[in-house]
């Protein structure tokens, strides 16, 4: 459980950084950037996220007892978002994610300034992520 704590603690460092929302939404879409494309054949209702205003979609696959989660958006601030997300949960095990408080969101002001619509979508993500987690527990 620690480690993504330590995780969520780094993303907080990192937004600390800087002084304005301005700058902190800039950050966030240079994070979109470089989330690597999902190959089109995920890109299913089966894994569309519900409840995202804009599309996304979260895919995982487990290797050696650790999820590895990928995921894209049809929106830059989404991908931006589900990569924060996928830097905290990735090759974790399935109990440690569904057993995590994943709080950073709140700790760097995220559901404050985004509006309610994205908010909403940040926090289905992060239940689609915990359900696929769910999906492998033993």
């Amino acid at each position: 459980m620690s480690e993504i704590l330590d995780r969520q603690r780094a993303i907080v460092d990192d937004f600390s950084l800087f002084e304005d929302w301005m700058s902190r939404y800039e950050y966030i879409i240079d994070l979109g950037k470089k989330l690597e494309p999902l190959d089109e054949k995920y890109k299913t209702r089966e894994n569309l996220v519900e409840g995202c205003v804009s599309q996304a979609w979260i895919v995982a696959d487990l290797r050696d007892g650790k999820l590895h989660y990928r995921g894209d958006g049809d929106a830059i601030i989404t991908k931006g978002l589900l990569y924060l997300l996928l830097q905290v949960v990735n090759d974790l095990s399935p109990e440690e994610i569904t057993d995590a408080q994943i709080d950073f969101v709140k700790d760097i002001g995220l559901t404050t300034h985004l509006s309610p619509s994205r908010t909403n979508g940040l926090i289905a993500m992060i239940q689609r992520i915990k359900e696929i987690a769910n999906k492998y527990k033993n």
